[in-house]
């Protein structure tokens, strides 16, 4: 169990205390009018960090306030780590971002793309190249989620139960091979689309690395860096399940209902592996994540990446440097496309007067499905995370507002 712990005044580290104060003030609202159950936000600043705050409930119904060790499904926050050891294998040589993907997955050899029709009958054209390793890490495979209800492929996936998750019985490398089977949106490398790329990826990470997705994020991640409460499911009987924070659909019309149904999945062990929203952590955990990102790769003496590799990473890599709002698909968000690009696992803020955020150029981040959110600022040297459960992430704009508090209160130059 890491519980995080205050390291430094915030006037130590260039925020005004007052201005910082803020960011309580403004989320204690938010659940005081009933719009979450309670939260938790971590700002570290300098590798110190300087502001941890809790509010609310983890449970309602048994009034259960938020602690320090509270456990919370991170949803698509496990993008970034899985991206992290698919790139940890790029630097041992066990894979190229070049690679076609049919490498790995052979379902992925000679993929179609979808130029028209239903679901039921679509017409499509040969890829004109194969979907490749980067193609996966930058959501530009043309692969898509079931849940996006956007597309007729869209169709075809929630058609054989891949909607929010697999199947029953269904496992990570027999999901992989029917994500292959399906028509891709588009042109691999020509679009970005949110997509089950990062749970091919994770099956990637199986095949070049000879271990289950669990296995190796265990030993070569969450293991080395002290994320004790982190991973794919937390067991019922454990003393660690009276620590999970519920889950939460926001109600229409205001307030918020027990998710009753995609609750349940954190206290079974899962048959597939999701590198692309499977894991449970803490706050403590994940600030060890984002400070190892944030400190070019390593932290208390443990390297996890190179610095190097970390700084391509967090690049722009969409086509022709483009952003988010030029080349992604229109789906639902509650982030600005526009000025945003998107790394090798992260999102980049590549101009923040187009954004219209409070952030610095080279800023990556990424978030998930129930409301939370992290980032580092390698300008700043900033990292925040913020955890709540509340599905779905676009109820409300709290990633903006987040940002700009946090923004505001840094008064140094």
């Amino acid at each position: 169990m890491t519980v995080p712990k205050i390291e430094a005044d915030p006037a130590e580290v260039g925020f005004d205390p007052a201005r910082l104060a803020r960011v309580d003030d403004h989320f204690r609202r938010y659940v005081d009018d009933g719009r979450l159950a309670g939260w938790t936000v971590a700002v570290a600043r300098h590798d110190r960090l300087v502001h941890l705050t809790h509010h609310g409930d983890r449970d309602v119904d048994t009034h259960t306030p938020v602690t320090g060790d509270t456990i919370w499904r991170i949803y698509s926050m496990t993008k970034p780590i899985t991206s992290v050891a698919a790139l940890m294998l790029w630097e041992r040589g066990a894979l190229e971002l070049t690679d076609p993907v049919s490498r790995y997955i052979p379902a992925f050899a000679d993929q179609r793309v979808y130029r028209g029709g239903s679901a039921l009958n679509p017409g499509t054209d040969a890829a004109v190249e194969p979907v490749r390793i980067h193609h996966l890490l930058t959501h530009t495979a043309g692969l898509t989620y079931g849940f996006h209800h956007a597309h007729p492929v869209d169709e075809m996936y929630r058609a054989k139960g891949f909607e929010f998750g697999a199947p029953a019985g269904v496992d990570l490398a027999t999901a992989a091979e029917h994500f292959g089977s399906f028509p891709l949106l588009f042109q691999p490398g020509t679009e970005w689309n949110y997509s089950v790329a990062t749970d091919v990826l994770g099956r990637v990470v199986e095949v070049a690395s000879g271990r289950r997705l669990d296995e190796f994020l265990r030993e070569e991640i969450t293991g080395p860096l002290g994320m004790a409460d982190t991973g794919f499911w937390v067991p019922p009987d454990s003393a660690a399940a009276g620590r999970l924070a519920t889950l939460y659909n926001a109600r229409p019309g205001g307030g918020f209902v027990v998710n009753k149904v995609l609750a349940r999945s954190a206290t079974r062990e899962p048959t597939c592996l999701s590198g692309g929203g499977g894991l449970i952590s803490t706050a403590g955990d994940y600030l060890r994540f984002a400070r190892m990102l944030a400190r070019g790769g390593e932290l208390d003496g443990v390297r996890i990446l190179g610095p190097r590799t970390l700084a391509a990473a967090t690049r722009n890599h969409l086509p022709g440097g483009r952003d988010l709002d030029t080349v992604g698909r229109p789906i639902f968000s509650e982030s600005s496309f526009a000025g945003v690009g998107f790394g090798l696992g992260f999102s980049v803020v590549v101009d923040p007067a187009a954004s219209k955020q409070l952030a610095n150029p080279g800023t990556f981040a990424w978030g998930g499905l129930a409301s939370t959110a992290f980032w580092v600022d390698p300008v700043d040297d900033i990292v925040v995370v913020f955890l709540t459960q509340l599905m779905p992430s676009s109820t409300y704009p709290i990633r903006s507002q987040l940002q700009t508090l946090v923004q505001q209160a840094v008064i140094d130059r």
